[in-house]
């Protein structure tokens, strides 16, 4: 099955998104080696659940690019926990606007691609199935 433009469009978003979360692993990684953290367990949790985020990403990417609608509700489920990431930002004593926007434009473009390839792929599976007469309304 051959996926559309904007499906292949929201897995190449999803990669880029992998790309962003494994360099933040780097980041901790880097973090956790010069010993700027003050818990060695937490610090290495972190890490791991960092890597394991961006191998998902990447799983869903591929998902994505192959037409799987399982990627594209995996992907939704990332937006949506970024977003409430974003929410989180704008709450507390350290409460950023700025960086709430940073966190949540990125995650609003991956919504809107992963819905739109739902729809597209939907479309498609709809007209796959129907039957020549259907369509004249025979």
């Amino acid at each position: 099955m051959r996926t559309s433009r904007v499906e292949r469009i929201a897995a190449g978003w999803l990669a880029v998104e992998a790309t962003g979360v494994l360099v933040l692993a780097v980041w901790e990684l880097v973090a956790l080696v010069r010993g700027d953290s003050e818990s060695l367990g937490s610090s290495v949790a972190l890490l791991a659940l960092t890597v394991l985020a961006a191998a998902a990403l990447v799983a869903f990417a591929v998902a994505v690019w192959r037409g799987a609608s399982g990627g594209r509700s995996g992907g939704v489920v990332v937006q949506a926990l970024v977003l409430s990431v974003a929410l989180g930002t704008l709450t507390g004593e350290g409460a950023d606007l700025r960086l709430a926007a940073v966190i949540a434009v990125p995650a609003l473009v991956g919504l809107i691609l992963l819905i739109a390839a739902a729809r597209t792929a939907g479309q498609r599976s709809k007209d796959s199935t129907e039957e020549p007469g259907d369509a004249a309304g025979v």
